[in-house]
């Protein structure tokens, strides 16, 4: 199986004015092989938007790289210069779906107008007609109405926004699609529409992975194969999406998994509970399990041992009771 990303003890810190550092993302480690996709969930504040910017090399101060390496087709994208990284990498080996991306669209500008400055940027020497061939093709290919191209984003409806901002952070095929939550303001069919054109994508072999990013943890369960589970900067879990899903090892896994109301057959029968107590300040987090103050499985070494990763059936957990 190809790794197309390994990444590897990654730490990003947000400084802040008065020179403290906010732990946003600290110590992730995560592989992506090919033709995989990759939920990675948590609660709001838990790192994910964090750890997609800096996956997707897009990162810039007050947020910085404190450590780690990322590996992508043999090279520590971190030791490469800016040039390097817009000729190679961004756009066309990894590409970033932002959280909030249909508000992303410049609203002076019709969806072929930005196809056209994408790819100017990229390819100087394709032409303008050459450029519009290409997005109408790729408009056929992804089932989109040939109207999205002479539109401009206020006269799109929410989904059909997302859609186009898919549209163009594919046109270069990246190999890494990062999907930053881009069904979260949408409503149920919208979503249905969405996943399918993201595995359509990489059904027609237009992206060769997805990193998919969300809070709704049963949303994964349809089309993802695994699952990694984030808390407070850390990843506490990673495995199968069905074990994930139906079998959580870790306490936070089952206290996530407790506040979803979702009509799946067997989940529909957890009680709905909410997790006490706040997520850490990353500021200054606890010093062992970070999850320790609002586990109710929890035991004094958690307050001062760091969890170290169990291998159990297959998955990761960070969990010393798991």
């Amino acid at each position: 199986m190809s790794e197309l990303l390994i990444a590897k003890d990654i730490k990003a810190y947000y400084k802040t004015f008065d020179g403290q550092e906010i732990k946003a993302v600290d110590g992730v480690s995560i592989t992506l092989n090919e033709n995989e996709v990759l939920g990675i969930a948590g609660e709001s504040g838990c790192g994910k938007s964090t750890l997609a910017s800096v996956l997707s090399l897009l990162f810039r101060p007050p947020l910085y790289l404190k450590g780690g390496e990322m590996w992508l087709g043999g090279v520590d994208a971190f030791k490469l210069t800016k040039e390097e990284l817009r000729k190679n990498i961004r756009g066309k080996y990894i590409s970033l779906i932002p959280q909030g991306a249909m508000n992303s669209l410049n609203p002076t500008r019709k969806v072929k107008q930005m196809i056209i400055d994408v790819l100017k940027e990229h390819n100087p020497n394709m032409t303008t007609s050459e450029i519009l061939d290409l997005a109408k093709e790729r408009v056929e290919a992804l089932s989109l109405p040939p109207r999205i191209l002479e539109s401009y984003p206020h006269q799109l409806s929410g989904g059909m926004k997302q859609r186009a901002v898919i549209l163009i952070s594919t046109l270069l095929n990246p190999k890494i699609l990062i999907a930053d939550e881009p069904t979260s303001a949408l409503d149920v069919s919208s979503q249905k529409i969405v996943i399918k054109l993201l595995v359509g994508l990489l059904e027609k072999s237009i992206i060769k992975s997805i990193i998919f990013i969300t809070h709704e943890l049963p949303l994964l369960r349809h089309f993802t194969d695994r699952i990694a589970v984030m808390y407070a900067g850390k990843i506490v879990e990673i495995g199968k999406a069905e074990d994930i899903i139906f079998n959580p090892l870790h306490p936070y896994t089952k206290a996530l998994m407790s506040t979803m109301l979702v009509p799946e057959p067997y989940i529909k029968k957890m009680k709905i509970e909410g997790i006490p107590g706040l997520p850490p300040n990353l500021k200054d987090p606890p010093k062992g399990c970070r999850f320790y103050p609002r586990c109710s499985q929890a035991t004094e070494d958690c307050k001062f041992d760091e969890p170290k990763p169990k291998e159990w059936d297959g998955r990761l957990v960070w969990c010393e009771k798991a």
